[in-house]
């Protein structure tokens, strides 16, 4: 979601590169891990899919919306006071390649559910599923989108530039996807927490996107009002 000039990552960032998603993912487990023993401990062996699938879909919503959160933070610049650009472009494709991994795990879980198994058509192909298809799908969907953006941080150099930034545009509708799943299929949604979790997300990405829009026209305007006088 923005561009880097720099060819390559300084080998001594690969500290932070790894080190700042971690401790993100400890803070996650650490708010998350005590009710999720609470419930393995007070759950029968049948429940246990389910308890993970659920912790790996959070996982996987909050990784990934940090993902978008940071990569709308590069485009607009406000992270260069406090990073240098190669690591948190290095950070914002680390937490792509997290997000889409937990998501991937969700779903791979959903095939042990003992109270509703999803066969492997359910898994893969969109609108199959037996619960929320509709729901289901939309998730399915941001996850194939969700693949499709962050291979292509790999052939960045191969698509060019410009090519590779219009491909990044679809990181909003796998973000709607996944958002959209997660409120209409998920079991948590009524609660207050789940709820509020997904309204700062939202929250923040539409603040971010609107201020990168803001930043756009300001420029855009700038250049027609040098170029008028000369006109």
């Amino acid at each position: 979601m923005a561009g880097v000039t720099s060819r390559g990552m300084d080998p001594r960032t690969s500290l932070v590169r790894f080190g700042l998603p971690a401790i993100a993912a400890g803070v996650v487990i650490g708010g998350t891990l005590p009710g999720v023993v609470a419930g393995v401990l007070a759950a029968s062996p049948t429940s246990l899919p389910w308890l993970f699938e659920r912790l790996f879909a959070w996982l996987a919503y909050l990784t990934m919306s940090l993902s978008v959160v940071y990569g709308l933070l590069l485009s607009t610049k406000l992270l260069d006071a406090i990073a240098h650009r190669p690591v948190s472009f290095a950070l914002h494709q680390d937490l792509a390649v997290a997000g889409l991994a937990m998501a991937a795990l969700h779903a791979g879980l959903l095939s042990l559910d003992a109270s509703m198994p999803f066969t492997l058509t359910d898994l893969l192909l969109p609108g199959a599923s037996p619960y929320a298809p509709l729901a289901v799908g939309a998730g399915q969907v941001a996850l194939y989108l969700t693949a499709i953006v962050t291979a292509s941080f790999h052939v960045r150099r191969r698509i060019g530039q410009r090519a590779w930034r219009a491909l990044h545009l679809v990181t909003f509708l796998s973000f709607a996807g996944a958002t959209a799943h997660g409120i209409a299929a998920g079991t948590d949604s009524g609660q207050a927490w789940a709820q509020w979790i997904y309204l700062g997300s939202l929250a923040i990405v539409a603040f971010l996107v609107a201020y990168r829009l803001g930043l756009v026209l300001a420029a855009r305007a700038g250049r027609r009002a040098r170029l008028a006088p000369a006109a």
